[in-house]
């Protein structure tokens, strides 16, 4: 055995192999894969092994497209084949219209990603899989590719090919420790001796907490039991010539799929069970749950309904075991939060079905530091402080329940709430507050009109169209107020934070004291990594001159294990988060300054107090921060409150707002107003996949500055020419808004992909968002938009619509 490697894999699961097998592919040979049993020994062995292109966003279908493709090659490999039934087509049944418009989005963002899905009816459903009844059925979503996968073949050959490039593969090697050093190198501790490596890979499983716990960190992962059944054969089948497709139900929470001549039938049941809450014994290994079919049985009653053949066959075997959940059922694949060196891919509820595409991603950002596409769907650091296990296995109850019901727009289902509040959470909710949640923090979405208030789930404009309207009326015309918890924000001080900053971002830094400047960060591919409000802070009672960088509710981990991996050895700066001790009141519209005025001492004039300002005061007897800076468009500031106060500062803004028509406001009214603006929001329109000219940020790039992180490949990039542009679109439709991963179409070509969209209710405008192709850039050009199956005009239009020359906030 090694003693010493670059990367060092922990588990030997399909996503353990995956990534041994990328890394290789990649070009770094030197790495090693360590499993405590025998490869496939976990949660991969009883894996129903289903292959889909099916994924709801585009980097999911992509990593699933790869695994299909990879996949493939494997099984027409002659060396090491792989049993592989690729294309026998799967279909996702709807007996809801709602759920047929969802079908037919996620085929116009398919579509973009090069994958075709078709949307077909019932008795189209029945004609491709004869085996069901269309009772109670409108359609499906038909896969062409679906398809099933033999486990213990793939990760075997996927460990053939590793080795093959130079890998090496440790069986019966159980970790029993893990050692970082003042260098960020790590040792691995196995019972057969020690390996020192640059890198450490947890691929753990249902383990994943064994090995994080080595490295002092808990991952939000929880385990579900789940049982499905193997058929004798069935005489439709053997007769029928071909094989049958696969089924996925959500109106009886049961799949199905081919097994030789029989069916192999698994079931989502309601009275679900968690496993392993309380620790896994060692011995359980290649190993199984006690079976429970009566369990399941409410469930089993719904598939004789819809495959009445199955109550006429014997069954000749029952698989229950563990598989894995994370708090919103995506994998966790990428940098382990706080830690240097360290990565995870766990988590994976579908891991041999798109595992070698999360292998694939994972192996780009160890060798490359990002992935092809934007993985922040997939990243461990899109969940901060509140993600525990137990909050986890309550989501995970929840997604095993639904687990073929996709999430509609605006639906926030109710387990593991509410993670996160402020003292301004109840009152509110008192006021009529829905709402809705960002990285586990209850934000306001809008004020309902009444308590009994539940908008219906689908994918038009729903029956809040006019609420939220409303509310930016008021804020356009009166002032309004709006709670924003969660705002990441970290304080840098410290001589030297201003060079430090100055390279971080790749503009002009504000560096006066007292005053604020929008900036955005590259990676080292010349990439956006992140967008940050710089604010210079005076010295006084509240501590020394400073900075605040803000950003992101969601960045909370991501910005802060970015800034400290660029901090230099003996640089004179302090990093500290105040994200969970302070909280923003946001005050907007031509009023807000009246309303300031009269529950803030100081001069709050234009000429005292310009737009990117900032000022320590008290607002009431509340110590504030206050920012003149504004997301909607309008006169507006940022009031940031320590918790301790936030009620004092709230009741203080309402009693001044009284005499001035103050309104509560919530965050769908912030995004139809900041998309009538212009402005942009991370890891929507902000993402690893453009740079800053691509993404109409050319004006905060200075290629006159020294250096700063990703400058020399920002310079290659704009030297190429852009590959797609960010431009703002008005769509013809009044019905619905422009779905996120949409595609924009000229003919039959796909030319773009929708990244945002809302109603704007100040210029009357359906707007959207969305990368295109450079010829389709130009102020004016005409495409369609494919709207859920309806093709509908969109048209480039100049950025911020409303008030163009920014006079307002300037007021």
């Amino acid at each position: 055995m090694k003693s010493q490697t670059r990367v060092v894999v922990i588990g030997g699961g399909i996503a353990g192999c995956s990534t041994l097998y990328h890394l290789a592919q990649e070009g770094w040979s030197d790495v090693v894969l360590v499993e405590r049993d025998e490869l496939t020994s976990g949660t991969t062995w009883h894996s129903a092994a289903q292959v889909t292109n099916f994924g709801m966003n585009q980097t999911m279908v992509g990593l699933k497209s790869h695994s299909i493709a990879l996949y493939k090659k494997l099984r027409d490999d002659p060396d090491y084949p792989v049993g592989y039934h690729h294309g026998d087509g799967g279909i996702r049944l709807a007996n809801t219209e709602a759920q047929m418009q969802g079908y037919r989005h996620f085929a116009s963002m398919a579509r973009g990603m090069g994958v075709t899905f078709e949307v077909i009816d019932a008795a189209e459903c029945a004609r491709r899989h004869p085996l069901i009844s269309t009772e109670n059925l409108l359609g499906g979503l038909w896969d062409g590719e679906d398809g099933d996968i033999d486990p213990a073949q793939l990760c075997q050959a996927l460990a053939f090919h590793a080795r093959k490039a130079g890998a090496e593969v440790y069986r019966q090697t159980a970790v029993t420790g893990l050692t970082q050093h003042k260098d960020d190198t790590w040792t691995v501790h196995t019972e057969k001796g020690d390996i020192d490596c640059d890198v450490v890979v947890n691929a753990c499983g249902y383990r994943v907490n064994e090995v994080g716990a080595m490295m002092g960190v808990q991952h939000p992962v929880a385990s579900m039991e789940h049982q499905y059944f193997v058929t004798e054969d069935i005489p439709a089948i053997v007769d029928a010539g071909h094989r049958m497709p696969l089924l996925r139900c959500p109106i009886s929470d049961y799949y199905s799929r081919q097994e030789k001549n029989g069916l192999l039938v698994g079931f989502y049941e309601q009275d679900c069970k968690t496993w392993g809450m309380d620790g896994i014994s060692p011995d359980f290994s290649n190993d199984l749950c006690p079976d429970d079919l009566d369990r399941v049985m409410d469930v089993l009653e719904g598939a004789f309904e819809r495959m009445p053949v199955l109550a006429e066959v014997g069954i000749k075997r029952v698989v229950n075991g563990p598989i894995t959940y994370t708090i919103d059922g995506a994998p966790l694949v990428g940098p382990i939060p706080g830690k240097r060196n360290a990565f995870c891919i766990i988590g994976l509820r579908a891991g041999l079905g798109e595992g070698g595409g999360h292998g694939w991603l994972l192996a780009q950002q160890i060798v490359h530091g990002e992935a092809c596409y934007d993985t922040w769907c997939l990243d461990p650091r899109r969940f901060t402080g509140h993600a525990n296990v137990e909050l986890t296995s309550l989501k995970a109850i929840e997604d095993y329940q639904n687990e073929f019901r996709f999430h509609f727009p605006h639906e926030h289902r109710p387990a593991g709430r509410p993670a996160k509040t402020t003292p301004l959470t109840p009152v509110l909710a008192a006021e009529g507050a829905e709402f809705t949640v960002v990285n586990g923090w209850e934000r306001v979405d809008y004020i309902k009109p009444a308590r009994d208030f539940h908008p219906s789930l689908g994918f038009g404009f729903d029956e809040a169209f006019d609420v939220i309207g409303q509310e930016v009326r008021n804020v356009a015309g009166n002032v309004g107020l709006c709670e924003v918890n969660g705002f990441n924000r970290i304080e840098i001080t410290g001589a030297d934070r201003h060079a430090f900053l100055d390279r971080m971002v790749c503009g002009a830094l504000p560096r006066r004291t007292g005053r604020v400047g929008l900036t955005y960060l590259l990676n080292r591919h010349g990439m956006v990594k992140a967008e940050a409000t710089i604010a210079n802070l005076p010295a006084g009672d509240r501590g020394p001159e400073r900075v605040w960088y803000g950003s992101a509710a969601a960045s909370e981990f991501h910005d802060m294990d970015w800034l400290r991996l660029h901090l230099r050895d003996g640089e004179d700066v302090s990093l500290r988060s105040l994200t969970n001790d302070q909280t923003i009141l946001v005050l907007a519209g031509p009023k807000a300054r009246a309303v300031l005025s009269a529950c803030a001492r100081g001069d709050w004039s234009a000429a005292a107090f310009p737009w990117l300002s900032v000022r320590e005061c008290f607002v009431g007897f509340a110590p504030a921060t206050v920012m003149a800076v504004s997301f909607s468009g309008e006169l507006a500031y940022e009031i940031h409150v320590p918790n301790a106060s936030l009620y004092a500062a709230y009741i203080a803004l309402r009693k001044a707002g009284q005499a001035h028509g103050l309104e509560l406001f919530g965050a769908r009214a912030v995004e139809s107003m900041r998309m009538e603006k212009g402005f942009l929001h991370w890891k929507a329109d902000l993402i690893t996949e453009f740079d800053p000219f691509e993404t109409g940020l050319g004006r905060f790039v200075k290629f006159e500055k020294d250096d700063f992180v990703g400058k020399a490949a920002l310079e290659q990039r704009q030297a190429a020419g852009p590959r797609r542009r960010l431009v703002s679109l008005q769509i013809a439709a009044t019905h619905a808004p422009a779905h996120p991963g949409a595609s924009l179409m000229v003919a039959d070509k796909v030319v773009g992909t929708i990244t945002s969209g809302a109603w704007g209710y100040r210029v009357g405008m359906n707007l959207a968002y969305g990368f295109v192709e450079p010829s389709f850039a130009d102020i004016g050009s005409e495409m369609q938009l494919d709207l859920c199956g309806d093709r509908v005009g969109a048209r480039v239009i100049a950025p911020s619509p409303f008030d163009p020359g920014m006079t307002r906030p300037r007021a």
